[in-house]
């Protein structure tokens, strides 16, 4: 029996949950990446006036884009700036995850509905076993695939119906030939790879569409004269082990031939939850005091938020900072019991800080929890007052400067003593 595995990938998904909101932008270069102050403006006739590329200043990146502004060279993770000088007149979104989630929990119900094997990989894709879904197995006239094919255009049909948005679906015999075909016939694309069409339809494509050849692996290929997948199916398994290690080199053969064995793995627990916001300007620790502030906390009870609706709790609290240099400093502080209180997460978080010189301008700003486990199978909570700071390492210097304002103001005891 055929093995069919799905790779569903939603078609610009922030933008087109946006293009929902506001149905005025279709067909017009947008991009998502904005903060709070490009909310668009509702003028007195109701209509909107939005924000556009041009106006943008600071160091924001693209979350996502249509793909109207993808044509003018803009794409995910560019800056702003350099957007605005391909795009100057694409309208400028801020960013709305609950609404993303929302949506993400919204299309993968539906599939669900269809084909109840997923596995989650993000807030926009997925994998999905079609093997023994009803009628995939069947032939239609003479297509052998017809089968699964109608399960496929059933499960777009379905997300449409559930979101109003569309996706794009490759189906063949394994997940990592499924990812790069999902990709072929974007946007509302579905591509079944049958037995056969490797040469013809994926040896031609640049080796670097493979999910796991990285910008670096593909350098290295380049530089050995290897551009296409096929070119590197043609490789001989040996010389690619040479230059690139037994585990790797091996790797890059087996994918070339489209070979995966991976299994749909439809649950895994997360290793830990984070936040995490990139400054519109680099902020000073004793300048913008109350700015950090705000977005340290602000931060913390996000995560806490997700911990609870998630259901997990966890011991190791952790702070990310990239300062104006783009160096970037990481602190963990494990508690003596798992929490998901956003108070205690602060308090722990507050001590991480302590371990850090602060003399240096911010652009990031993180908080994460890890160490998680089940809400359920946690021991109670302790008082707040056993939260201790972790011990500094030997080798570790004391910091220049902290930042107090991060730092847990003391309880106050109200009645009688």
């Amino acid at each position: 029996m055929p093995r069919y595995i799905a790779h569903l990938d939603m078609d610009a998904f922030y933008a087109s949950v946006e293009l929902l909101r506001y149905p005025e932008l279709r067909g017009r270069p947008v991009v998502i990446g904005g903060g709070r102050r490009h909310q668009p403006e509702v003028l007195a006739d109701g209509t909107r006036r939005f924000a556009v590329l041009r106006d943008y200043a600071g160091r924001g990146v693209i979350t996502t884009a249509t793909y109207e502004a993808r044509a003018l060279g803009v794409h995910s993770g560019m800056g702003l700036m350099k957007a605005a000088a391909l795009a100057p007149d694409a309208v400028l979104l801020p960013t709305d995850f609950d609404a993303y989630r929302h949506y993400s929990r919204l299309f993968k119900a539906a599939v669900a509905e269809v084909a109840p094997v997923i596995e989650d990989r993000g807030i926009d894709e997925i994998y999905i076993d079609l093997t023994d879904v009803p009628g995939a197995q069947e032939a239609v006239g003479h297509d052998p695939m017809g089968g699964v094919r109608a399960v496929a255009l059933a499960i777009k049909n379905n997300v449409k119906r559930a979101t109003g948005l569309s996706c794009s679906i490759g189906v063949t015999p394994n997940k990592l030939l499924s990812k790069l075909c999902s990709d072929l016939d974007k946007p509302d694309g579905l591509t079944l790879l049958r037995p056969g069409d490797l040469a013809t339809r994926l040896w031609p494509l640049p080796a670097r569409r493979i999910n796991g050849i990285g910008p670096k692996a593909n350098e290295k290929l380049l530089g050995l004269g290897i551009r296409t997948i096929g070119e590197l199916a043609a490789a001989d398994p040996a010389w690619l082990v040479q230059h690139f290690g037994a585990r790797y080199g091996a790797w890059l053969h087996e994918a070339a031939h489209g070979r995966d064995e991976r299994p749909v793995v439809t649950y895994s627990e997360p290793v830990s939850m984070s936040r995490e916001t990139t400054f519109e300007r680099d902020l000073h620790a004793r300048h913008d005091r109350e700015l950090l502030g705000g977005i340290f906390t602000r931060l913390c009870e996000q995560v806490a938020a997700d911990l609870t609706r998630k259901g997990y709790v966890g011991k190791t609290i952790g702070i990310k900072l990239r300062f104006d240099d783009f160096k970037t400093v990481t602190r963990d502080h494990t508690l003596d019991h798992p929490t998901a209180d956003a108070q205690a997460i602060r308090q722990a978080a507050g001590q991480c800080l302590k371990r850090v010189d602060l003399k240096r301008r911010l652009r990031l700003l993180g908080v994460r929890v890890g160490s998680l486990r089940k809400a359920g199978e946690a021991p109670p909570l302790p008082p707040a007052r056993t939260l201790r700071p972790a011990p500094l390492a030997a080798q570790e210097p004391a910091p220049a400067y902290t930042l107090p304002l991060f730092e847990e103001a003391p309880e106050q005891e109200t009645g009688p003593r």
